[in-house]
């Protein structure tokens, strides 16, 4: 199921200046959540497992029935939203776990994608919504009037951009120590860039939902591109200092502008 990979100068390099112990594993399948029995595999390779808990009284009554399962007790690696690298700090080391889906990544992208992953365990942020949150993640559900899977995807978007705030500096400054990991982190901001202006209207004309938009925009936030109203109000030093309160309020804010639009 998993196996150490070999890591490239570069992204070696960037391991070592911001997750110097972290373990980098291919995994046999994809996935979005691990099965509990194979991800104690894990155990095997790490020196420790620590499996993450968290209060039920964070979550709404109707949570979607994964995030239920990541705040309990069972050993859960890997969730839906996160991409084809992902990482916890629930082993010691640190783990960082590439999908077999990453067979099929444009190799340049992919080192961009595992150097990421080094920088954001560096920034010691949580690994996954539900902590970023906390018991804010209720008051994301009361102000969101979307069912509960636009709400987990709304708040994986939030964080996604609140993250992101606190990297784009580092992946802009490889531009003189790593070129090839950063000229794949602006062509993958490129490849966003085209549809930013056009997420309003979008939206709008109902070919795109808004949880999808807030999605497609807060993956843009580490790119440092200019976003279009109402997701321009996440790019701001305010959403570091202020974290998951800010993100609740931007909510708010956002879909009364929204509702008042529709009557």
């Amino acid at each position: 199921m998993f196996e150490r990979r070999d890591l490239s100068p570069a992204v070696a390099s960037v391991r070592e200046s911001h997750a110097p112990e972290a373990l980098v594993l291919d995994v046999g399948a994809d996935f979005e959540t691990i099965p509990s029995a194979a991800a104690e595999d894990l155990g095997l390779l790490v020196d420790e497992l620590n499996p993450s808990t968290y209060p039920r009284e964070w979550l709404p009554d109707d949570a979607p029935s994964a995030l239920v399962a990541y705040a309990g007790p069972d050993f859960t690696v890997g969730m839906p939203g996160d991409g084809t690298v992902a990482w916890t700090r629930q082993t010691t080391p640190p783990t960082v776990l590439v999908k077999k889906r990453a067979e099929g990544t444009p190799a340049a992208f992919l080192e961009f994608l595992l150097a990421e992953a080094f920088v954001q365990l560096g920034t010691d942020a949580p690994e996954h919504f539900l902590p970023f949150f906390g018991d804010a993640y209720r008051d994301l559900d009361e102000v969101v009037p979307l069912g509960p899977a636009d709400v987990y995807q709304i708040a994986a978007a939030l964080y996604d951009a609140w993250l992101g705030l606190q990297t784009r500096e580092t992946f802009a400054a490889w531009e003189q120590t790593h070129p090839d990991l950063y000229d794949a982190w602006i062509d993958a901001g490129n490849r966003l860039e085209g549809r930013l202006s056009t997420l309003p209207r979008s939206v709008a004309r109902g070919q795109t939902s808004f949880p999808e938009a807030t999605e497609y925009a807060c993956s843009a936030v580490k790119h440092g591109l200019d976003l279009p109203a109402p997701f321009g109000a996440l790019d701001t030093q305010a959403f570091v200092e202020y974290g998951a309160d800010y993100g609740v309020q931007w909510a708010s804010k956002t879909f009364e502008k929204l509702e008042q639009g529709t009557e």
